[in-house]
């Protein structure tokens, strides 16, 4: 797997990215969001999640599981660098990523502070939502009735501190004018909020 590892002169924390289906480390989208935390402090790792082979099995894009794992094996790298010992570190997923973050935050030694999902697909994560203990946020884009039902229902399952935010005008993506700076400013926030807190 290969990824972008970006860790500021002293750093609140790291936010590692879960992409969504039919994208990768170099998504647009997730790049702006990421340059807006490294603005504030906050260091970003942004990786692939499957091989190129991998990903020609669109099964795979789909295996939460499979996603997890993935996740879990790049947090326990970013532990062990130098630059990155004893930060807390956040997930930010997108669509079937945000998924695999909940997944993975449910595991009992998975210490994660903070998880932010912009237009994710947190139902997928299915039972493992009551085990997650991170504080999480859910940002949805108020033109995404689906996903918005989908996103308050997964939210019922959460016994951790959570809130969902929705981004009036907005679409699955937040490609309308100005949607995905609303969608970085909460993601900031709710990281430097919950890096910063009791550890």
């Amino acid at each position: 797997m290969e990824g972008d590892l970006i860790i500021p002169d002293a750093a609140q924390g790291v936010v590692v990215f879960a992409h969504g289906s039919g994208s990768s480390r170099h998504s647009p989208r997730n790049r702006y969001v990421a340059e807006v935390l490294n603005k504030a402090g906050l260091g970003t790792l942004l990786f692939d999640l499957l091989t190129p082979d991998e990903e020609s099995d669109r099964a795979n894009v789909f295996d939460i599981g499979l996603l997890a794992e993935r996740l879990l094996q790049s947090t326990a790298w970013v532990r062990e660098q130098d630059e990155a010992a004893g930060l807390p570190i956040g997930y930010f997923g997108a669509s079937t990523g945000a998924a695999a973050a909940l997944w993975a935050a449910a595991e009992p030694d998975d210490e994660i502070s903070a998880i932010v999902s912009r237009g994710g697909r947190p139902d997928l994560a299915g039972p493992r939502l009551a085990a997650v203990r991170a504080p999480t946020l859910l940002i949805v884009g108020g033109r995404d009735p689906v996903v918005v039902k989908l996103n308050e229902e997964a939210q019922r399952h959460l016994r951790a501190e959570s809130r969902i935010t929705v981004v009036p005008g907005a679409t699955h993506l937040f490609e309308e004018p100005g949607a995905l700076e609303v969608v970085a400013e909460h993601a900031r926030d709710w990281f430097s909020t919950h890096f910063s807190g009791p550890r």
